[in-house]
């Protein structure tokens, strides 16, 4: 029996790569690289081909080898090294194309494990993610940055007014500050409150709640440089031109 989508599963792994990713690198479609790994087909000779050449290795290594069992596989050196270097977080990231996935599997270790990675130095040791944001209801943080959060284990440990990823069953991923209710009461609503002030504070209750992760850190793009109005640096230059005339002139009059 052939090994070959069991291999290519492993192989894809071993990349911290996705399945779009894999595809994209032999050049076929996404829901063919499904069908392999779950053995629904056997890959094509020149997918195989393509796996030789993207990892150095024989035909024979993928149709009768279990690569996976060959020696320490990629994944748990990952996860070793994660535990063991304290002096990087690793931060596994969600693009927003990834959330309505992510709903799904937050706890899964598996498909969390095909989420792409980085790492801040900057960073204290912790357990972090970060969520690509888009929209305009945290202005002046703009659409399209990625916030680094730190897990909150407990909703108690929520402070007020500070900004989080809220992962929640009902509104999916968003970034907002956080109230809780006044007094000890515990197990109240939540309010969620936006930067901009165009959008209204709204509730959310605690059950709801999948994850929260505490901003530490936003990642956004360069500003873009402003685009000006020609008309108007023609008029400032104008402008310009006449003072300086006018001051020309006075001199003049003066010096005689």
């Amino acid at each position: 029996m052939s090994l070959a989508g069991k291999n290519l599963r492993h192989l894809r792994k071993s990349r911290g790569w996705t399945q779009d990713e894999m595809a994209q690198q032999l050049g076929i479609k996404r829901s063919l690289i499904g069908a392999y790994e779950e053995e629904r087909a056997d890959p094509r000779i020149d997918v195989l081909e393509g796996l030789m050449e993207i990892f150095q290795l024989s035909m024979d290594d993928l149709l009768l080898k279990d690569l996976s069992q060959a020696g320490s596989s990629y994944l748990d050196r990952r996860r070793k090294l994660k535990m063991m270097n304290e002096d990087r977080a690793v931060i596994h990231f969600v693009p927003v194309k990834a959330a309505a996935g992510y709903l799904a599997g937050y706890n899964d270790p598996e498909f969390v494990d095909e989420l792409n990675t980085f790492a801040l130095p900057m960073l204290a040791p912790g357990d972090y993610r970060a969520f690509e944001i888009i929209g305009d209801s945290m202005l002046p943080t703009p659409s399209g940055s990625v916030v680094v959060g730190e897990k909150v284990e407990n909703l108690d440990a929520i402070k007020n007014d500070q900004p989080y990823i809220v992962v929640s069953r009902t509104d999916g991923i968003v970034y907002k500050r956080i109230n809780k209710p006044a007094g000890k009461s515990k197990g109240g609503t939540l309010t969620l409150i936006s930067d901009n002030p165009s959008y209204p504070p709204y509730t959310v209750r605690p059950e709801e709640i999948a994850e929260v992760w505490a901003a530490k850190m936003v990642i956004s793009k360069p500003v873009e440089k402003p685009v000006w109005d020609i008309n108007h640096l023609a008029n400032v230059v104008n402008s310009l031109q006449e003072k300086v005339s006018t001051l020309q002139v006075n001199r003049g009059g003066k010096s005689r």
